[in-house]
């Protein structure tokens, strides 16, 4: 019985749990580059329930001997194992301003790939994929937190307060005819990237990184005056939201019924 009471439990933290990251997701839905976390449920290891019990070697004599008798396999409930970004492309929002950048998905050689701007935070490279870039007061283009945007040396992008306009493949052409072209990597599974917040991500020590130019099969295209929205499905979250709901109550009836039974055992069946 105390097994059924842990197995309720773990699926109402599983739930509540799922409902904070659909939370967060709805509380971003109109925030630029943002990607949908999901939450993937994972069951604990499954038990093997096996009976032991002494049984007579024969009628006319008093040796036992254990008998094990296979009963069958019990789960001990679910949790979540961890959430993943979904790297789907977001709607492009287009705002007229020409330090908004968008980046525009094509084809990626590898199922889970995909294309970042290069930054530099205070702790080091970092990419993202909001492209809603200022122009600080030293010139330098920036995000939205003030890390620098970087070209393809790795150097913070200088403006010097000059206008630009941005070709499809990221070459930032100023007047008097000086190009630069904005960092970009290609990252073969961005499932491997470490969420910083702020829509902001580090690579791990498994993920695999590269030139995203450099990188054979990896189309993409840059617009100006625009940015990449939120990928969140407003619909489908809410959706997912009312039945992370409906089961967390679910669980919470099983923990009643049982803790109901519990308390007929100990008032009443105790009392005979």
């Amino acid at each position: 019985m105390l097994k059924g009471l842990y197995t309720a439990a773990s699926g109402m933290l599983a739930q509540q749990r799922k409902q904070e990251v659909l939370s967060n997701n709805l509380a971003n839905a109109n925030t630029n580059g943002y990607k949908a976390d999901q939450g993937q449920l994972r069951a604990f290891p499954e038990m093997l329930l096996k009976a032991t019990e002494s049984k007579s070697m024969s009628a006319t004599e008093s040796r036992y001997i254990s008998v094990s008798k296979e009963i069958g396999s019990i789960n001990s409930g679910v949790y979540v194992q961890e959430t993943i970004p979904n790297f789907v492309q977001g709607d492009l929002r287009e705002t007229g301003i020409s330090t908004d950048t968008a980046l525009v998905d094509g084809a990626y050689p590898d199922e889970n790939g995909s294309v970042f701007f290069n930054l530099q935070t205070a702790d080091g490279q970092a990419y993202t994929r909001n492209g809603n870039f200022t122009v600080d007061a030293e010139g330098f283009l920036t995000n939205d937190q003030g890390s620098y945007l970087l070209d393809t040396d790795g150097n913070p992008i200088q403006t010097n307060n000059q206008t630009y306009m941005m070709t499809a493949d990221g070459t930032m052409q100023f007047t008097g005819g000086r190009n630069i072209q904005l960092g970009l990597t290609y990252v073969q599974d961005a499932n491997l990237l470490d969420k910083q917040g702020e829509n902001v991500y580090t690579a791990s020590e498994e993920a695999q990184v590269a030139d995203a130019r450099a990188t054979a099969g990896a189309t993409f295209n840059i617009v100006q005056g625009a940015v990449e929205g939120s990928n969140v499905d407003m619909e489908q979250t809410m959706t997912d939201m009312m039945q992370a709901y409906r089961t967390f109550e679910m669980n919470q009836k099983v923990m009643t019924a049982y803790d109901e039974s519990l308390g007929k055992a100990v008032n009443e069946v105790g009392k005979l």
